[in-house]
């Protein structure tokens, strides 16, 4: 009995300090302006394009890191940050929100799911929302159609606050085959009659899965799954958190050694 009332005075001791300091600790990384989230991104208008993209904050300075395949060769790929920085609930669309039944989802249609512009993730020169399609500052795609992207850019308070509610968003689609973007293959771009459909409809699109989640993997391009798990304990509590898992668990090691351990001092043996 003193071994069982033991054991759980050792958790009940070890959990609340415990989750005191993964709260702590995920407070002061938010006052801080850090932590790395990833983004998975998924195909939109049937373009086969998919690809990892890592966003990682110090203070008011966002690195993003995208590597994306099955975009057109040697094409610039208009890429942008998507979302609301004022509570506003967005999100990556599907092919439903093709309200004109022609076949396309183009950005106008979409970004009633994705929202504005918030961050242009040009090149080089500014990324406000006005070069969008400064397609000349865009990353090109290589002859096998990938994009290899990283530029760090000063973000603002509002951007820090709420970059879980935003998102990535690539354009660019070939729908009829010929590995350029031409008016033949959907007309032209409803945001700017002089460019072709192709160049500005959206390719693929991608929301934050989940906080400290390492680095975009090496040798290929990881889709479709969230964050991965350690021993059942997703990974955003292997950061900050995981302090606070390895004390529980220790503490239920304890608990557990104690339970089994042989009584001593007495006839027979442990019950």
């Amino acid at each position: 009995m003193i071994a069982k009332r033991t054991s759980r005075l050792a958790i009940l001791v070890a959990l609340p300090a415990a989750l005191a300091l993964a709260v702590g600790a995920s407070s002061q990384a938010a006052a801080e302006g850090t932590g790395a989230f990833q983004i998975n991104l998924a195909q939109l208008n049937d373009s086969g394009s998919k690809g990892t993209a890592m966003l990682s904050l110090q203070g008011n300075r966002l690195t993003v890191k995208i590597e994306s395949e099955g975009l057109v060769p040697g094409q610039p790929s208009a890429q942008h940050l998507h979302g609301s920085t004022d509570g506003h609930d967005f999100h990556c669309p599907d092919a439903s929100d093709d309200t004109d039944g022609d076949g396309v989802l183009n950005n106008t249609e979409a970004t009633v799911d994705y929202g504005d512009i918030n961050i242009s993730l040009t090149t080089k020169g500014p990324t406000d929302m006005k070069s969008g399609l400064a397609v000349d500052r865009m990353p090109v795609a290589d002859a096998q159609g990938k994009v290899s992207y990283e530029r760090t850019l000063s973000v603002s308070q509002a951007v820090v606050d709420h970059i879980k509610d935003l998102h990535i968003v690539q354009h660019g689609i070939d729908r009829n085959g010929n590995n350029k973007y031409d008016f033949d293959g959907a007309g032209k771009s409803e945001l700017d009659p002089k460019l072709p459909q192709e160049a500005t409809a959206p390719t693929n699109c991608g929301e934050v899965q989940g906080a400290a989640v390492g680095s975009i993997p090496v040798g290929g391009v990881e889709t479709g799954t969230g964050p991965s798990e350690e021993q059942g304990v997703p990974v955003a509590m292997m950061g900050a958190g995981g302090v606070a898992f390895v004390a529980i668990t220790g503490a239920l090691a304890v608990a557990r050694r104690r339970k089994t351990a042989p009584v001593t001092g007495r006839t027979g043996s442990a019950a």
